[in-house]
Order: structure tokens, then C-alpha cells, then sequence
């Protein structure tokens, strides 16, 4: 008469053992396995989203590939806190909604301790504020675009920020140049376009320069022929073209096929294999600037340079050697914070100073935005060179 109340009091005692247990597995970061974000054993994961496919996939693979290479050398070298670093990457197409599903995804899913992404301006303003809320770290390993990390105190970045990539252009087609008048061609549908040129346009006209004319086009664009059309009757002496390498080398077949002999000058958007391939000899003494330069490259950017290349058979972009620093800003922060707890990891990622990276020296500001030089390049011969620095 009493073994069914007796039997209830067993099953509730036993879910209460279970759900205790399960509290206790959930307060240490996960399973064993470690896959939980701030795991104590197994794998740190660092979640990766990136436009795999796409007009921008270059820039995502690149990313990857160096970003890989960078954890495989920790790995070999035992790790971090005596753990092996795992990328786990997601494709977001270049598309705004996917980069927010990747972000989340990459921490309810995948159990990421940190985010690396994304390339682009416009998808880190989609996919940050998620690892914001979710009080992620992130870090983006190109995103130049300053509201980035306007987002909030989880989000850093390892590249230099618009207004003086901008500035630096500015400065170099008005004095080293000596450009009076300069064409402005941007993405009106990009973030990073945008920021570019609006701070390209305040840094020339504050030197004394005039912008003869702006035009715009959206990405994806292949015809632009009245935008060059209009420049070349403005009398422009340069243009100003910070897009990305697909659309800034139709640009300049269309120039070169009308006529118009000014040199483009543009970002580190412009930096792909690509850009070379499908404008040939049309960018020959244009100009853009980047995050470093293969052949002036310090001892650590020569090992890397050296290293990707045998592991790819490919030479890096600067978007690879950014990577690259990203996973090796994180390892770095997990390795002085003594954990991969996220808000320890958030603690020691803002105090990172003066670590020696591929890009250069990397100190974070109050802002979370990297102190670092501009390596101005340029294009001779379907190559890009170097032709000087400029210090922030």
C-alpha cells in the first residue's frame, strides 16, 4: 500500500541527484570534451565566420587558411594552458543575415570560446552585437569600419581603423602625389566604402584638394562606364576607389578601356590575387594602401609569408597575415588571463600590449582598436610593391 508513494520519492530524489549533477557539469564549462566556451579540458574553440563563397570569398578563405595555420603552429608548439586551439568555421556567403546565424551557431552550437570574423565591415556590424550580448569575445581580424567596436566592450579588432587609412591616402595623393583633384567612386551599399571615402574626403579637402566629382555603384555592379564617364569630364587627376578587389578591377578596365590615364588609389579591400588577374595591366601605377608588405616584411612576416606559402602553395594576402594575428592575439589573451573563461579572456584581450605580431607591433587602445602603421603599395608590372609607411 505504500510502495507507490515510496516509489515516487526515489524517482524524485534520483532527478534531483541528476539535475545536481547536470548544474555542476554546466558550472564547469561543458563536457569533457571541452566544447563548451570557457571549458576547463579539451579543445579551446575559436568559432570563425568568414564569406567562404561568394564575391568576397577570396578574403574569407585567405583568412581561413591563415588563421589554421596559425593554430596548427600553437598546437605543435603545446598549445595553450596545455590545450589545443580548434577553428571551427562558418560561411556567411557575404550575406548580412547569414553572418548573424554563424555567430550564433558558433557559440550555442559550437561552444566558442572566442570569435574571429568577420573580414567585412558591413557583417561585422551584423554578427558583433550577438557576441556582445552573448558577452563573447570577438575579434576582427579586417573589419575597418570605426562601429565595429563601437558595438561594445566584447568586440576588438587587430587592423587599423577607417579614419586614418583614410587620412594616411589622403595624405599621400595630396603630398606625395601632389593631386589638386580627385574623383571619389564608392559602394553605396558598404559600410566599409562608405567610412573610407567619407574620411578620405575630410583628410584631402583639409590639405587644401578639391573632390572634382563623386559617383557611386553597389557591389555586383560590372558596368560602369557612366561613372567613369563623368570623372573623366571632371578633370579629375586621381580616383579614390575604396571597394573591394572585384569591383575596383572592372573599374579600372573601364578606365583604361575609355581612356581615362589617373591613377586609382584605394584600401586594403583592394588586396586579392584576383584584383591583378581580372584588370591586368589596367592598375599600373595605382596605388592602395595595406595592413603590410611581403617584400619589406620584418622576420616574424617572412616566416609567415614563408610558411603559408609552402602549406597553400600560394603567397598570403593581408588579409591572411590579419588571420593569422587574430588567432594569435587570442592565444595570447587566453595564455596571460590563465583561462578561456570568456570574461577573463574579454579582461585580457583589452590589456594586450606591445605583442609582436605578423602586421606589426599591436598595442589595444581604449577603444579596443590596435596602434599600428600603413604600408603604402604600389602596382607595377600586375604587382603589388612596396612604396612607404606611415606611422599612426
Amino acid at each position: 500500500m505504500h510502495r507507490r508513494p515510496l516509489l515516487g520519492l526515489f524517482v524524485a530524489l534520483g532527478l534531483a541527484v541528476s539535475a545536481s549533477a547536470c548544474k555542476k557539469k554546466d558550472e564547469a564549462g561543458g563536457s569533457s570534451s571541452g566544447s563548451g566556451s570557457g571549458a576547463a579540458s579539451g579543445d579551446i574553440v575559436i568559432g570563425h565566420y568568414a564569406s567562404m563563397t561568394g564575391n568576397t570569398a577570396h578574403f574569407g578563405q585567405d583568412t581561413d587558411k591563415a588563421a589554421r595555420l596559425a593554430a596548427e603552429q600553437i598546437n605543435e608548439a603545446g598549445g595553450v594552458l596545455g590545450r589545443k586551439l580548434k577553428i571551427v568555421t562558418l560561411d556567411t556567403r557575404g550575406d548580412g543575415a547569414d553572418a548573424a546565424n554563424a555567430v550564433t551557431r558558433l557559440i550555442d552550437v559550437e561552444k566558442s570560446t572566442a570569435i574571429l570574423g568577420e573580414v567585412a565591415s558591413s557583417l561585422s556590424l551584423q554578427g558583433g552585437p550577438i557576441a556582445q550580448r552573448r558577452k563573447i569575445p570577438m575579434v576582427s581580424p579586417s573589419s575597418t569600419n570605426p562601429k565595429v567596436t563601437q558595438i561594445g566592450d566584447y568586440v576588438f579588432r587587430v587592423c587599423y581603423i577607417d579614419p586614418f587609412q583614410g587620412k594616411v591616402m589622403a595624405q599621400f595623393a595630396r603630398t606625395t602625389l601632389k593631386l589638386e583633384k580627385v574623383a571619389i567612386l564608392k559602394d553605396v551599399k558598404n559600410d566599409y566604402s562608405k567610412g573610407l571615402a567619407e574620411a578620405f574626403q575630410k583628410a584631402f579637402t583639409a590639405l587644401g584638394g578639391t573632390i572634382a566629382v563623386e559617383q557611386s555603384y553597389s557591389a555586383g555592379d560590372t558596368d560602369f562606364s557612366a561613372q567613369v564617364t563623368a570623372i573623366k569630364g571632371s578633370a579629375a587627376q586621381g580616383i579614390w576607389v575604396p571597394g573591394y578587389y572585384s569591383e575596383v578591377a572592372s573599374i579600372a578596365r573601364t578606365a583604361q578601356r575609355l581612356g581615362l590615364k589617373v591613377p586609382l588609389l584605394g584600401g586594403d579591400g583592394w588586396d586579392a590575387p584576383q584584383l591583378f588577374t581580372i584588370a591586368g595591366d589596367a592598375l599600373n601605377g595605382s596605388y592602395f594602401s595595406n595592413h603590410f608588405a611581403p617584400d619589406q616584411a620584418s622576420p616574424k612576416a617572412q616566416k609567415f609569408v614563408a610558411d603559408f606559402t609552402a602549406k597553400y602553395g600560394q603567397a598570403p594576402t593581408g588579409l591572411g597575415a590579419l588571420g593569422y594575428d587574430g588567432v594569435l592575439v587570442i592565444a595570447d589573451a587566453i595564455k596571460r588571463a590563465g583561462s578561456a573563461e570568456p570574461a577573463k579572456l574579454r579582461d585580457a584581450l583589452a590589456a594586450t600590449k606591445a605583442l609582436e605580431a605578423v602586421t606589426g607591433t599591436l598595442t589595444m587602445d581604449k577603444e579596443r582598436n590596435p596602434e599600428k602603421s600603413v604600408v603604402v603599395l604600389k602596382i607595377e608590372g600586375g604587382k603589388a610593391k612596396y612604396e612607404t609607411l606611415v606611422q599612426p
